[in-house]
């Protein structure tokens, strides 16, 4: 993964360093045509300040960006954690209720970039010819491709933890959840009908590195991002996969 300069992302001592998955992410970035930015529903480090930096950083170097949050299988997470249905439904209402105004708010401050920025909930996309056709050669492939079977596994167990169990409730969620998403991680301009994407996170998700080979899994003009922030003092920000 070759290095790349750190870049000022706005805000008072927010830096970022950008780090492209691939030589090829390296020049998707360059063309700067289209950035996707995931917001992970219950994952603290996107707080609306770390969101309208993200927008400010890839507002500035991508013509357009789409901000996505996943409202898909959130609350069978919950529940496959345990919580009673009643529970889980609320907590799924209180999460997607505060990310959506995180996000809308970070949108608002950030209104001053170049590109054309929208919020997208992967509900909306999910309805969409480009996903619904990219979905099912990812299951396929998840079918019949070993590897990116074990790949998928790995990374929920990652995510999880290591005692999650395969024929369990919370590994077949996060599975789902996975699923659900691995549309936008291999094949985004497929889905959005751009000509060619950037997803951009603050961790390379483990799924990835186990497949860099597998040129098959991955639209050609699909790029991958680490987008990791640094305090002022040069160390780095700790932040969850989820």
């Amino acid at each position: 993964m070759p290095s790349q300069p750190e870049f000022e992302a706005g805000g008072e001592g927010a830096v970022f360093e950008a780090r492209p998955f691939t030589t090829n992410c390296e020049r998707l970035v360059e063309k700067g045509e289209h950035a996707l930015v995931g917001v992970s529903v219950g994952n603290g480090y996107f707080s609306q300040y770390r969101i309208a930096q993200l927008l400010d950083w890839t507002g500035r170097r991508f013509a357009s960006v789409d901000v996505l949050y996943a409202d898909l299988h959130v609350e069978s997470a919950f529940r496959a954690s345990g919580m009673d249905p009643e529970h889980a439904a609320r907590r799924t209402h209180r999460a997607l209720r505060d990310v959506r105004r995180r996000i809308r708010r970070a949108v608002e401050s950030a209104g001053d970039v170049p590109a054309r920025v929208r919020t997208v909930a992967l509900s909306e996309i999910a309805e969409l010819p480009g996903y619904h056709s990219a979905s099912r050669r990812i299951d396929r492939e998840i079918e019949e491709n070993p590897l990116l079977r074990a790949a998928c596994e790995d990374h929920v167990r990652h995510v999880l933890g290591p005692v999650a169990d395969p024929e369990g409730a919370r590994f077949r969620a996060g599975m789902d959840y996975l699923r659900a998403e691995l549309p936008f991680l291999l094949s985004s301009p497929e889905v959005l009908d751009v000509a060619s994407s950037v997803c951009c996170y603050h961790v390379l998700m483990p799924v990835l590195p186990r497949l860099r080979g597998e040129a098959s899994c991955f639209h050609p003009r699909q790029g991958h991002l680490v987008l990791r922030p640094l305090r002022p003092d040069g160390t780095y920000e700790d932040a969850e996969v989820s």
